[in-house]
């Protein structure tokens, strides 16, 4: 049994004219699919009547009327206990009649043209259907991102953000559970997770990162492990500017059907809202640096300030010596110190020390130093008892690898004699009114480095017109863009060619001559410079 409307249709213009009326004035394809149906019961004497099409090589029910067990879906193979009529016209469509019909019979061929229409605007509405739910649900999945990425971006803490983007993942999503990872030395480690546990850190190079973030439901065990109970997982990427900052991870699609897997449009959905989140969570983490940028030099610009306050106040007036001193950090806060204390008996202690290191670490070990100092010294002589406490107390105080060179001179301001002791510093120069240069070398090792030392002192006599210069080495190790240092050297022609200047104008003089050799170089080390003169 046959419905075509093939080669041996009838040329009538008026019976095809009214059969092809039929449809167009039937307000749904699928309403005439059903009267059709009817008409073809009616004609054939059967008792009910389905339309199926084939899709993935089953017949699916489109349209049925009547009694008749017709099933939603059926094996073309199958004995299905009524008459199958092939729809000629329209290929892949079948026609299920049910009842006494008489296998010979044949309906008219008008009807075949009506279903051909029947089906062709069925299929269009339900595409145009499918497309207008597609265009809805953009719609309200736009929306619903949108009220999402307005809701990551209204916060800057980061721990509140991240939170707070993992539960709208899994709300979007319909999830059970989820985890969140970011990018922290080289690894993805996990951050927030919700409904479960999580592995605790990913390496971005783990083939099951790679199977995870490929697969609505990776095969591999590893990255089904990342969730570990999860029957079901997605996983987006979250990039800034194409560099991977972290990981997004769902699992377990609920739904009226109960647990099942992530679909393509989910992933779309993740990938979207990923965008958002990365934009948030960089903005966060951006805020998080420039905050802790702030607090930093607030407490660089205090301990500067405290430091700047361990450096002498007033310097000291003593007949017959003209004293100044002068020290500048590399950085906010340095490891250079040096002070001028006035001592009994018309004398001067005169001290210059340089911490290893720098910063923070450097400045604390420089407040240290000052204090003992103060405390040993208390007006009394400065010799070899007082460095060797010193010491100890550095070496007690600080961590391994730490220690200072120190100079520590004691004038007495009548007669000229200059005392002093040379913990591992670079020499002090003394320059006579003649133009001679003597150093003043090194007696002992470092402050710090081991217990218990011990320091030979050594003397010299200042004469009118002398100049002493106790320096750190930031001075002379000033450098190029040549990588060539300023040096001892230019340091002792400086000081003969300006021996005469007024002692500020002398300072001024050597940093000028510092910055000139440098031509732009950021200064490497902190730099300090007492100067003393006999008058």
């Amino acid at each position: 049994m046959t419905l075509s409307a093939g080669s041996g249709a009838s040329t009538d213009r008026a019976a095809w004219g009214d059969a092809l009326d039929r449809a167009a004035r039937k307000s749904t394809g699928r309403a005439l699919l059903d009267r059709l149906l009817g008409e073809l019961c009616e004609e054939l004497g059967a008792t009910g009547a389905a339309v199926y099409l084939r899709d993935d090589g089953r017949l699916v029910r489109e349209a049925a009327v009547g009694s008749g067990p017709f099933p939603s879906r059926l094996d073309p193979a199958a004995e299905t206990g009524f008459h199958m009529l092939r729809l000629v016209a329209l290929d892949g469509a079948e026609l299920a009649i049910a009842g006494e019909v008489d296998p010979t019979a044949a309906a008219d061929e008008r009807l075949a043209v009506a279903f051909t229409a029947a089906l062709r605007a069925h299929q269009l509405e339900k595409k145009l259907k499918r497309q207008r739910f597609e265009v809805a649900f953009r719609g309200v999945e736009l929306e619903a991102l949108y009220d999402v990425g307005l809701a990551v971006a209204s916060t800057l803490d980061l721990e509140t953000l991240c939170e707070e983007v993992l539960l709208r993942a899994i709300s979007l999503l319909d999830a059970r559970r989820g985890a969140l990872y970011l990018d922290a030395d080289g690894e993805l480690a996990l951050v927030r997770t919700l409904g479960g546990d999580a592995r605790r850190r990913l390496a971005y190079d783990e083939p099951q990162v790679e199977s995870l973030r490929r697969s609505q439901d990776p095969a591999d065990r590893g990255a089904q492990d990342v969730l570990p109970g999860a029957g079901h997982l997605l996983a987006v990427a979250i990039e800034v500017d194409g560099r991977s900052r972290g990981l997004l991870v769902v699992g377990d699609k609920e739904s009226r059907h109960g647990v099942g897997p992530f679909g393509s449009s989910d992933r779309r959905t993740l990938a979207l809202f990923a965008n958002q989140a990365a934009i948030a969570l960089e903005n966060a983490h951006l805020h998080r640096q420039a905050v802790e940028k702030e607090r930093l030099e607030r407490e660089a610009e205090l301990a500067a300030e405290i430091q700047r306050r361990l450096l002498p106040e007033r310097l000291p007036r003593l007949a017959g010596l003209e004293v100044l001193g002068w020290s500048r950090p590399a950085r906010h806060v340095g490891g250079d110190f040096y002070d001028l204390m006035p001592l009994a008996g018309d004398r001067l202690a005169a001290v210059v020390a340089d911490v290893a290191g720098k910063g923070m670490p450097a400045a604390l070990l420089v407040s240290s130093l000052s204090s003992a100092m103060r405390l040993l010294v208390e007006g009394k002589a400065l010799g070899p008892e007082v460095v060797s406490r010193l010491n100890d107390h550095v070496y007690g105080s600080s961590g391994p690898n730490k220690f200072i060179t120190l100079l520590a001179a004691e004038i007495e301001a009548g007669s000229g004699e200059v005392r002093y002791l040379n913990a591992g510093h670079n020499p002090a120069l003394h320059l006579t009114a003649a133009g001679e240069v003597r150093e003043l070398a090194s007696g002992g090792l470092p402050l710090g480095l081991f217990p218990a030392g011990s320091y030979r002192p050594g003397s010299i006599k200042m004469a009118t017109g002398d100049l002493l210069c106790i320096y750190s080495d930031g001075i002379t190790e000033c450098a190029s863009p040549e990588d060539e240092e300023f040096g001892p050297g230019r340091l002792v022609e400086l000081l003969r060619s300006s021996a005469r200047l007024p002692l500020p104008d002398l300072v001024a003089a050597v940093d000028e001559a510092t910055a000139r050799f440098a031509r732009g170089m950021p200064q490497a080390d902190d730099q300090t410079l007492i100067l003393i003169r006999k008058t």
